[in-house]
């Protein structure tokens, strides 16, 4: 088995990433890390050939530890440094984003940053591609050298992409109870040449040696925040008893390979191909793995033991959604069932402004809404009416050449108006698409069908020639508040 990958031009990563954000709960329980003394935990990783370490803005100080372990190396492009910006939802401005890279530098000690992931809270809201289009500018300032994204789902990875962001790696959740990264987010990494960082291979430990033929865990007897997201994980997949005969069949295979449960857990998510690498939790100085995780790499999986676990998934009920839904629409698995333990309150993506007794408007600033004397859209009572919408966003298109990323951005784009008037996209009950070419009509339909999926609004798709070069779909939309 290789142990190294290249995830993108002159970037060369260990397909086990070490995570450091237990770092940040150490410093939680009252501990105060010396950065000097805990970097030097770090050295085995690195002879052991695991060269790779994946931090973010919130996990306490791993940024500045792993920056003095790098520093401290002679030869230090040996060491791939990947940190994550994690903005509260809102606006971004050029200057939000070049305080929070120059933040990461100053903390890591670098002059450039070797992969700065990015995570976007609320999509209605198209500020999250302004941060990406603002780190794209710094990237090509040179104090970033590659852009990657966290927990991004597959329609909004698209729309990055299309939209000529150089996105190289996605960080999603993803293990054998969880297979959301085999279905559509597989088809957009293939599509625009983005690689998988995995984490929750091990789901909190579940999948380990340990709870083969436990009980199941009483909810206030779970011990950590990992254990309580991925408790609900478990449940989402169909409970405990699927979930055991799942562990049975992973420590068939195990014991075949002379291999833990965790082995075959985290060597199976490799067999994906779009997976670049593994992301392994390490709590530095206290608990060491390195000799279990380089044995994963040597395992080779035969075809009869894929089949054996495939099998055992199909007992498994589909874990809902697309990758990252988690952090944005029920059911939400989080270590609290919820956001609150993430974010206090998101933000209206646009503000209505009251023009009369029962009626507001919403303008989201395009040019043409000016010149052409029309609002985005207009609220009168509790009937929402959305003008005809394209993939505009300021001076931009968005989407590129791909429909189904400049359908993705309209409904987003809908989405916000019509949450910033305090409805959902569930109170939709008609839409209206014209396409400017009839053949497009397929990848448009279909991104429609993903986003209206259990609303079924009434619905109609024509060819129509549209205003403005490179526009391939506009749509309308109706809405009635309950």
């Amino acid at each position: 088995m290789i142990g190294k990958i290249e995830l993108a031009n002159e970037l060369e990563i260990s397909r086990i990433v070490t995570g450091l954000w237990q770092i940040a709960d150490m410093e939680r329980d009252g501990k105060t890390l010396d950065p000097v003394a805990t970097a030097k935990y770090m050295q085995p990783y690195l002879d052991a050939g695991l060269t790779s370490f994946d931090m973010a803005d919130h996990y306490g100080s791993s940024e500045i530890i792993a920056g003095t372990f790098k520093n401290s190396l002679k030869n230090k492009e040996q060491v791939q440094l990947f940190t994550k910006w994690v903005p509260k939802p809102g606006k971004i401005s050029r200057l939000d984003v070049r305080g929070a890279v120059q933040t990461a530098l100053d903390r890591m000690q670098q002059s450039s940053i070797d992969l700065l992931q990015f995570h976007a809270w609320f999509y209605p809201d198209p500020s999250w591609l302004d941060g990406l289009f603002y780190l794209k500018e710094l990237q090509e300032e040179g104090l970033i050298k590659h852009l990657g994204v966290t927990n991004f789902d597959s329609a909004h990875l698209r729309m990055a992409c299309a939209s000529g962001i150089p996105i190289v790696s996605n960080q999603i959740c993803h293990s054998v109870i969880d297979q959301r990264a085999a279905l559509q987010m597989k088809v957009v990494c293939e599509t625009y040449n983005v690689k998988l960082l995995a984490f929750g291979t091990l789901a909190g430990g579940f999948l380990t040696d340990k709870w083969l033929g436990k009980p199941e865990p009483k909810y206030e007897d779970l011990t950590t925040w990992s254990q309580m997201k991925y408790k609900r994980f478990i449940d989402a997949a169909g409970g405990w008893a699927p979930f055991q005969d799942l562990l049975h069949t992973l420590k068939g295979v195990a014991d075949k390979h002379q291999a833990s449960i965790a082995n075959i857990a985290t060597r199976y998510i490799l067999e994906n191909p779009t997976v670049a690498a593994v992301i392994v939790g390490a709590r530095l100085g206290e608990s060491e793995h390195i000799a279990d995780n380089k044995q994963m790499l040597e395992i080779d999986l035969k075809a009869e033991d894929i089949e054996m676990i495939k099998n055992a998934q199909s007992q498994l009920t589909p874990i809902p959604g697309d990758c990252g839904d988690e952090y944005r629409k029920p059911p939400f698995l989080t270590a609290s069932g919820d956001l609150s333990d993430h974010l206090e309150t998101i933000p209206k993506a646009f503000t209505p402004v009251k023009t009369g007794k029962s009626r507001e408007q919403i303008f989201s600033g395009t040019e043409w809404e000016e010149y052409a004397g029309y609002c985005r859209a207009v609220k009168d009572g509790n009937r929402i009416h959305v003008s005809g919408t394209t993939a505009t966003h300021g001076p931009m298109m968005i989407g590129g050449n791909d429909a189904a990323a400049q359908t993705h951005f309209i409904i987003d784009k809908i989405e916000g108006v019509i949450t910033s008037f305090g409805g959902t996209l569930s109170d939709v009950v008609r839409t209206r698409i014209f396409v400017n070419q009839i053949t497009d009509w397929e990848p448009v339909a279909r991104a429609h069908g993903e986003r209206f999926k259990g609303i079924n609004p009434s619905n109609t798709l024509v060819e129509a020639k549209l205003v403005g070069e490179g526009y391939m779909v506009e749509i309308e939309a109706e809405a009635v508040l309950s």
